[in-house]
């Protein structure tokens, strides 16, 4: 899968995901730190990358965009350490793979995902 992770992502979880085989470049990589989130946006439709991110403000913006990409991967867990993020990501990138693709808003939570066919109406 191709990702495009969030300022907030850890480093960590970076490499881990490299490691497990995804293409992972970060916003630092390709954008400006003070970059806005709808460029972020621009960045990953034009590439077709996944927004990895734990900010509930891309979920308007790409749902206002009436548009079925980019897909966003919103992280809503209560511990953001690297290690439990990436235990998530483990288990949960598998059963959300198909649905990022194919264009949607998957939410994770530590127990539970939510996904959302995009466009969304």
């Amino acid at each position: 899968m191709r990702l495009l992770a969030d300022q907030h992502i850890s480093p960590k979880t970076v490499e881990y995901l490299k490691l497990l085989g995804h293409d992972v470049v970060t916003v630092a990589l390709v954008l400006s730190p003070t970059a806005q989130d709808s460029a972020i946006v621009d960045v990953a439709r034009a590439e077709q990358r996944v927004v990895l991110t734990q900010d509930l403000d891309y979920t308007s913006l790409i749902a206002l965009s009436k548009s079925s990409s980019p897909s966003l991967l919103l992280l809503r867990v209560s511990k953001m350490d690297a290690e439990s993020v990436n235990a998530l990501l483990a288990t949960a990138l598998p059963m959300v793979e198909k649905s990022l693709s194919e264009g949607a808003i998957v939410t994770l939570t530590e127990n539970t995902y939510r996904v959302r066919a995009l466009p969304l109406n």
